[in-house]
């Protein structure tokens, strides 16, 4: 081999450019992971209701660890979507030493019954909630089914000054919902929507112009819908002769005083 010049050559120029690389290469370690690069500044964008200051400042302070270029963007956005109502996080670098996070909020729209709140996607997610929301209740996996029920549930029964405050779907897929806490709507499986709004249409010429309460309706019938009025008492049956005939009761005649 020592008698071959262009092989010897060769190698040297090999070993030089394996020598050169390996100095780049410490050279950009070096320079990632030098401290003069670190996260200075970050920004926090997104229409935040729920997450405090305190939460943001907790999860910079104790999970971001890194420099500008070894700081892990993935694991980074992952300790920020641990956070309560946290639904969405992108985060991204801007040279020379800023962090940008956008976070989207979840908006609670229902109660997945006692054990979760529901966005407007149909999404469960746990966080804390003292607002008045509707109650929803059905087999899992149909949240999302729900929650545009509920939605659009909210839209027709509207003109009527009401609010849907529980909703329940069965095993069978029939609905039932309650308004204003008060009244109990039966709608069953078929067309539901229709039948609550030629429900709510009927209702001004109907049920609005009883003078006693009531608290449960049924949808569920072709050409119209039940009612359920508690403190209805029917009137006695009218009193009859041998004949069958109702019995005229005369009134009594009045004396005239002197």
């Amino acid at each position: 081999m020592w008698d071959k010049p262009q092989l010897l050559i060769w190698i040297a120029n090999l070993l030089t450019g394996l020598a050169i690389l390996l100095l780049f290469y410490s050279l950009l370690f070096l320079t990632v992971h030098s401290p003069l690069f670190p996260v200075k500044r970050i920004k926090v964008d997104g229409e935040l209701r729920h997450i405090t200051r305190e939460q943001l400042q907790y999860v910079i302070k104790n999970e971001l660890k890194g420099t500008f270029f070894t700081l892990d963007l993935n694991k980074t956005r992952q300790d920020f979507e641990k956070l309560p109502w946290v639904r969405r996080v992108e985060v991204r670098r801007r040279w020379p030493d800023r962090l940008e996070v956008n976070i989207e909020e979840h908006r609670a729209v229902a109660r997945w019954g006692s054990s979760a709140l529901l966005n407007q996607y149909g999404e469960q997610f746990d966080a804390a909630s003292n607002d008045a929301l509707p109650v929803l209740e059905g087999p899992e996996g149909t949240e999302r089914v729900m929650v545009e029920g509920l939605m659009r549930l909210s839209e027709v029964t509207s003109t009527l000054n009401k609010k849907p405050t529980q909703l329940w779907l069965s095993e069978r897929r029939a609905w039932r919902f309650e308004l204003d806490k008060q009244l109990i709507v039966e709608v069953g499986r078929e067309d539901p929507i229709g039948r609550v709004e030629r429900f709510v249409k009927a209702y001004p010429n109907s049920l609005a112009l009883l003078q006693q309460p009531f608290e449960y309706i049924d949808l569920r019938y072709p050409n119209g819908f039940a009612v359920r009025l508690p403190d209805y008492v029917p009137a006695p049956p009218p009193k009859l002769d041998a004949e069958g005939r109702p019995i005229v009761v005369k009134p009594k005649a009045l004396k005239a005083s002197a």
